[in-house]
């Protein structure tokens, strides 16, 4: 069920002006909430650390394959029945154009009026790492990279299957995206019954990683060869292509060891510039309102290019 790409851009930009509004999401959760209690209490009903683990693998592809049905046949059922303009309105929630800059442009306020606990929590609204031991340069970059990483997540990898598969796939990038921020991990917890759903978000970002990277790179006027050379390094397959192409466009190192939960994690390091400092927090929201922009410009492009 493919979207004509004037609707996605509708969508894009009626997101970008209003989002999904505080006093909206009080009384009525955002639907990536929605779906993330079913993940959630699947996850408790049926992850059982009693059984073998290939049960809970097999029992995790069943989770997985739930969502994909529950969330595609919703968005199907609301393109069959609604028309273009409700397509365009629904289409809304499946983009984090909007919240993104915000979540980060808040950790910039608090760093350049030299409050550091502010931006200390600022920022753990958006990282999972232990942000106490954070100094001020270490909060922006956390910030960058964070940016980066969901630039890919909330913008261009839901643009990208709401161009190929309409609401469906919209709907479905986002669920399964959202069991593998809930499920996919490494941990013995997770490690099997959250397997398909890490394995099949990686599937869905590959070609949107890449050319949110490509982006990245092309509007920061940079980047394009620590892109290459150092997204490999990432333990995710798409997750470096973005952080990787940040750290080239500013000139700066991103990466690197982090603490979490208590425990030290010695991450890869991208880019050979210099240490992150404040205003590379405020030069990365320049690049990513541009690379958004750019992302529209495509969008036109392929409305005038569509068949009529």
């Amino acid at each position: 069920m493919w979207t004509s790409p004037w609707i996605v851009l509708a969508a894009a930009a009626l997101e970008a002006l209003v989002g999904y509004p505080d006093a909206l999401h009080r009384r009525v959760p955002h639907p990536v909430v929605w779906i993330g209690n079913l993940i959630s209490r699947l996850e408790v009903a049926l992850n059982r650390p009693t059984w073998r683990e290939d049960a809970r693998r097999m029992t995790g592809v069943g989770v997985l394959a739930t969502i994909v049905v529950v969330s595609g046949s919703v968005g199907w059922l609301l393109a069959k029945l609604g028309g273009p303009y409700v397509v365009a309105v629904v289409g809304t929630l499946g983009l984090a154009q909007r919240s993104l800059y915000q979540h980060v442009a808040a950790v910039l306020e608090p760093l350049r009026a030299g409050d550091l606990a502010a931006a200390r929590e600022a920022v753990g609204l958006i990282v999972g790492r232990d942000v106490q031991r954070l100094d001020a340069g270490e909060v922006a970059a956390a910030a960058i990279e964070s940016l980066a990483e969901s630039f890919n997540d909330g913008v261009v990898a839901p643009i990208f299957w709401f161009v190929v598969a309409g609401l469906p796939g919209l709907f479905i990038y986002k669920a399964v995206n959202t069991a593998d921020s809930l499920i996919g991990h490494r941990e013995p917890r997770w490690r099997a019954f959250g397997w398909a759903s890490a394995r099949f978000d990686d599937l869905l970002n590959l070609a949107p990683a890449r050319l949110a990277g490509a982006l990245i790179a092309l509007v920061g006027r940079g980047g394009w060869s620590v892109m290459f050379q150092d997204a490999p390094k990432h333990a995710s397959p798409n997750a470096g292509w973005p952080e990787a192409a940040m750290a080239g466009a500013l000139g700066v190192r991103l990466g690197g060891a982090a603490w979490y939960d208590g425990e030290r994690s010695d991450r890869p390091v991208f880019g050979s510039g210099r240490e992150v400092r404040t205003e590379d927090l405020s030069r990365a929201l320049r690049i990513y309102l541009l690379a958004c922009t750019m992302l529209w410009l495509l969008l036109a492009c392929g409305g005038l290019a569509w068949p009529r």
